[in-house]
């Protein structure tokens, strides 16, 4: 049994619910799709059997985030666990040394290329209900479009250096595509049609990377690695767990 939790990173696929509270099913693939996870639900997932847990999108302003203790969790009862793209690549990049599977190029960046902004890859969204379909751009996708377009020759580090600033500089909610073409503009015009051109959908290119794996489209899956340091640790129930596992 394997379950993906997902949204905005994978909005128009037929891989995230379209009412919210209810779960999209795919069984050829016996894969059961929910929506952003929030505290508690890799846990149920755990409770409910299933073995293999994607985790793509998550909620955390309105709600408690997923707790890296369930992860944990899940792990100590030899549950795989991916992760990529938004609050899966963050969950991932912190508990890879026992045995989460980070996927793609946002999990490389936290894990091992210094990003530490969890903000990195906020964005707001609309509900179920209307497809998850994002509102705002995460600042991952800035970056992943300014290196496409210095990699380009359309414009240079400095002048990416100043997009980026301009850019990071705008609450994550206010941060639409046409809020960052007008910063990019303010700070170096005519750059808003390069950057148009380079546009990168980071967060949606890693998500099909870990959906391919559940999906079993991909040959080359990776295998959970403990880290040496980390060799043979258990899972400790403190009391905090007990109360979000009861």
């Amino acid at each position: 049994m394997k379950i993906l939790f997902a949204g905005p990173s994978l909005s128009g696929t037929p891989y995230v619910p379209l009412e919210g509270g209810k779960d999209r099913l795919v069984p050829e693939h016996d894969l059961t799709c929910r929506g952003p996870a929030r505290c508690g639900d890799i846990t149920r997932a755990v409770q409910q059997g299933f073995r293999r847990i994607g985790l793509v999108d998550g909620r955390f302003e309105d709600v408690a985030a997923v707790w890296h203790k369930e992860i944990l969790y899940a792990l100590s009862r030899g549950v795989v666990v991916y992760g990529a793209a938004s609050m899966g690549a963050l969950r991932a990049a912190e508990c890879h040394p026992f045995g989460m599977i980070g996927l793609g190029q946002v999990f490389e960046r936290y894990a091992f290329g210094g990003l530490e902004d969890d903000a990195a890859v906020a964005q707001i969204h609309a509900p179920a209900e209307f497809g998850y379909v994002a509102f705002s751009e995460a600042m991952v996708t800035v970056d992943a479009t300014l290196e496409r377009a210095m990699e380009a020759g359309s414009i240079t580090l400095d002048e990416a250096g100043a997009i980026r600033d301009a850019c990071n500089g705008v609450f994550f909610k206010d941060r639409t595509r046409k809020r960052i073409f007008a910063c990019a503009d303010a700070v170096v015009p005519g750059s808003a049609v390069k950057l148009a051109a380079a546009w990168r959908h980071i967060k949606r290119e890693d998500a099909e990377i870990l959906l391919q794996i559940l999906l079993g489209r991909e040959l080359k899956a990776p295998s959970p690695q403990v880290s040496s340091a980390f060799s043979g640790w258990t899972f400790n129930e403190t009391v905090q767990w007990a109360k979000l596992k009861n």
